[in-house]
């Protein structure tokens, strides 16, 4: 008997991967097993097996199946065709973790040999195999065409009971879960490698281009006199392309700091309208073609990161200037809500943001499909000026009317 376990086994062993495939039943409690029955029952009938084959094989299969389900939730049963040479068999393999103790001396696996006389256990890629098989007669007349007819038919049939139906919607929510989870792993890799070659690039970057930023300085700075004008110009456009290349390297360094959560602040105690008043001055003199005005109506001290809010200004009040016609009016204005938050608000009369893009104008990298061509930018800007605003326990937030101009607001707590 068992020389005849062995050779079975090497049998098995050999012809595994050949089965193809015709239904298959998740083992997780004795629901399944009766559903197992169903199934193996069910393609014996349709091989035209007779009533007392089909028995047989599908109490052999159920007998493994309970053992299995005693033992574990991890089960799977497929049942379907195998190949041998010439010959076809009807097989079932049932498989389940590694991990689970399940032998030839189990009493379902006697019993079941008792039935079918080709029965063997392997174990492949980390997963047990309890396999089962009977020869089908030539006379079934089986063959490549109607296999796929049998697939065709079982992958197309109804659920034998309201159980089946709602394992089977259960099965596929799952599917959907576990390739949701798998795009969102994904995602989270390719997110944290794009941040770490922003890093990486803004940093090789940031060092050449100060370089070139301070002889271009360093060259107007000794050339006055001595260079033709032509020259002095093309000296002064490479200085003002290097500055504008520096900020923008700042801004990717910015959002990959962001990305990985190094994006500190160094909070200090300010009089906000002192604080304003210094800050615009400055600003203002970035912004030459604009006129900027400011009314501050808020006098009270906040804790915040000087450098951080001032940027957040600049990334707002340069936006203002870039997206309105020279000459225009930027107006700024500051006032105290009932939750003694102050409120920075910051209007333009430049071309405005039609209404679906007012809440994505925060998302990173997002750029109005209308002003792509039109205007320069990357679409970071505001995406850090709202992180450094929430960083600072605030919002931000946006108003407009295309045509007519745009209002950017942000709120800072008082002091506790």
């Amino acid at each position: 008997m068992r020389a005849r376990r062995m050779i079975c086994l090497l049998l098995l062993q050999k012809s595994l991967h050949e089965m193809t495939e015709l239904v298959n039943v998740t083992l997780e409690n004795e629901m399944d097993l009766i559903l197992a029955y169903k199934k193996a029952i069910r393609v014996a009938e349709r091989l035209n097996l007779t009533i007392s084959t089909q028995t047989t094989f599908a109490t052999a299969v159920s007998e493994i199946c309970r053992g299995i389900i005693e033992k574990t939730d991890t089960g799977v049963l497929s049942i379907g065709i195998m190949k041998e040479e010439i010959r076809y068999s009807l097989a079932a393999q049932i498989s389940f973790g590694e991990d689970i103790v399940y032998n030839s001396s189990d009493e379902g696996f006697l019993y079941a040999q008792k039935l079918l006389p080709h029965l063997g256990i392997r174990t492949i890629s980390g997963r047990t195999a309890i396999e089962l098989k009977i020869g089908l007669p030539r006379s079934s007349g089986l063959n490549t065409a109607k296999i796929n007819i049998l697939i065709h038919f079982f992958n197309e049939e109804e659920p034998y009971t309201p159980y089946e139906e709602i394992k089977r919607k259960n099965s596929h929510l799952s599917q959907i879960a576990e390739e949701r989870d798998e795009e969102l792993r994904q995602t989270k890799i390719i997110n944290e490698q794009k941040t770490e070659f922003i890093s990486i690039a803004s940093h090789e970057l940031k060092t050449p281009v100060t370089i070139i930023k301070a002889y271009a300085q360093l060259a107007l700075s000794t050339s006055k006199g001595q260079c033709p004008p032509l020259i002095q110009s093309y000296l002064s456009k490479i200085e003002a392309q290097s500055s504008k290349l520096t900020f923008l390297i700042q801004q990717l360094l910015d959002v990959s700091k962001i990305e990985s959560g190094k994006f500190d602040y160094r909070l200090e105690r300010v009089d906000l309208d002192t604080y304003l008043q210094e800050t615009l001055s400055q600003i203002k003199l970035s912004i030459p073609n604009h006129q900027l005005s400011w009314e501050l109506n808020c006098p009270i001290n906040l804790k915040l990161d000087k450098l951080r809010i001032e940027q957040v200004l600049s990334n707002i009040i340069g936006n203002a200037a870039k997206y309105s016609s020279s000459e225009s009016l930027i107006e700024l204005k500051t006032y105290c809500n009932e939750d003694n938050h102050a409120i920075i608000a910051v209007s333009d009369k430049g071309i405005g943001i039609s209404g679906g893009n007012l809440e994505k104008i925060f998302e990173k990298f997002f750029r109005d499909a209308e002003v792509i061509q039109k205007y320069s930018g990357l679409g970071m800007g505001l995406y850090i000026s709202s992180k450094i605003i929430h960083g600072h326990g605030g919002r931000i937030w946006a108003e407009s009317i295309p045509g007519k101009g745009a209002t950017f607001c942000f709120s800072l707590p008082a002091e506790s």
